[in-house]
């Protein structure tokens, strides 16, 4: 008998080398088994050493998509990834609660792996005040967590105290990624008061741009499935770590950028 394929929007940027954002999460949809479906926040010129460049879309427009996806392929999850300024994640925000939307994954970019700025200041508040409260669940690496929270985090009695700081400022579950620690990368997942650790060993790759991507939109498509959170977050670390084991190498570090040629001006 025929069984309807579960459904996913990503609310992120586009990534136009493939390994974050938008490309990133639809692509691990896929791999998870759910059908994925993106509302765009900017276009972004980035590879595996920076981001370069970013264009924003308007509020606007932002909204209009939205609205497209509810409002025929009401999804079963929804994973928000980079929110690019304060009056886009007003809109995510308003039209999110317009159609009730469930099962909310944020994560909270706001630096790139490479170090690169994605957030002001002003845009972070909105972020603590307005879209963290909506999620099921939100997914900050350890700066991120610092940010949010206002704590230095270095150990693992660090790391309990942040997340039970963030839930009782946002109210959701919290997934803090241990990956920022030296000693392991141990995630520690808060959901109704219970603290889980899901240990995980380090594994030596240099090409791990986008993984924050991959995982919360691997969640995602488990959350829309059916399985229940602790479940959700076990299944999305087990498919993030086959895919750093596989160690893919797709040529990071030898573009013109790393041998110093540099690169000519665009002539408009």
């Amino acid at each position: 008998m025929h069984s309807k394929r579960k459904t996913v929007l990503t609310i992120a940027g586009s990534d136009c080398s493939g390994g974050a954002g938008i490309q990133a999460d639809l692509k691990t949809l896929l791999a998870n088994g759910v059908y994925g479906m993106s509302a765009m926040t900017a276009l972004t010129a980035q590879n595996t050493t920076g981001v370069t460049a970013i264009s924003e879309v308007t509020p606007l427009f932002l909204g209009q998509q939205l609205d497209a996806v509810f409002t025929d392929i009401f999804p079963d999850a929804v994973k928000i990834g980079m929110t690019a300024n304060q009056a886009l994640m007003e809109v995510i925000v308003q039209r999110l609660r317009f159609y009730n939307a469930k099962n909310i994954v944020v994560d909270p970019v706001m630096i790139a792996t490479s170090g690169a700025k994605l957030l002001s200041l002003e845009s972070v508040a909105v972020l603590q005040k307005k879209l963290l409260p909506i999620a099921r669940v939100i997914t900050p690496n350890l700066p991120e967590a610092e940010v949010l929270c206002g704590m230095h985090i270095s150990n693992r009695a660090d790391m309990e105290a942040a997340a039970i700081a963030l839930h009782k400022a946002y109210g959701c579950s919290v997934l803090l990624k241990g990956g920022h620690c030296t000693e392991n990368a141990d995630d520690l997942l808060l959901e109704n008061g219970e603290i889980t650790w899901f240990f995980g060993q380090r594994i030596q790759n240099p090409n791990t741009h986008g993984t924050g991507c991959t995982l919360s939109a691997a969640i995602a498509a488990n959350l829309a499935k059916g399985c229940e959170l602790p479940q959700a977050v076990q299944l999305a670390k087990q498919y993030l770590s086959g895919a750093i084991s596989a160690m893919l190498d797709l040529g990071a570090g030898s573009g013109p950028l790393d041998h110093g040629f540099g690169i000519p001006p665009l002539q408009l």
